[in-house]
């Protein structure tokens, strides 16, 4: 999924969840800044092959992978809230319904998965998605006004 989805699923869970302070840092960190990975390691995956030669360099890193879990909910604990866990695990579906390939164990592991949806277009996927999160959102925003 794109960053502009995550967004608004990390918005729309702020909402319903009626967060303040702490916890919308906390959402927003987990539930979209996890992306930042692929600016960091962008530059590698292009002197690899980049868009021309799609594989031999994985370029997501841990932080989204079910994996990143094993650190986030001791993380969690300690902060004494769920809020990392749920959100990781909202931007972890999301990109799991997409077809590319993922490592849920990287670096445990080099098994890849496509995930779930996988019959399914990705553009369609995004748009639908997109739309029902943007809806809700205003939807809910209105609400409160």
């Amino acid at each position: 999924m794109t960053i502009f989805t995550h967004i608004l699923a990390t918005t729309l869970g702020v909402q319903v969840g009626g967060l303040h302070g702490r916890d919308v840092a906390l959402a927003y960190a987990f539930g979209v800044a996890v992306d930042a990975d692929h600016a960091l390691k962008a530059p590698y995956y292009l002197r690899s092959g980049g868009f021309e030669k799609r594989i031999g360099y994985y370029w997501r890193s841990s932080l989204q992978e079910p994996v990143a879990l094993l650190w986030v909910i001791p993380l969690a604990i300690a902060l004494g809230t769920l809020v990392p866990v749920v959100f990781l695990a909202i931007h972890i579906a999301m990109d799991y319904s997409v077809r590319y390939e993922k490592m849920p164990f990287y670096p445990y592991t080099t098994w890849v998965t496509r995930g779930w949806l996988v019959s399914i277009p990705d553009g369609v996927k995004e748009a639908v998605l997109a739309a029902v999160l943007l809806c809700l959102n205003v939807l809910l925003f209105l609400k409160r006004s």
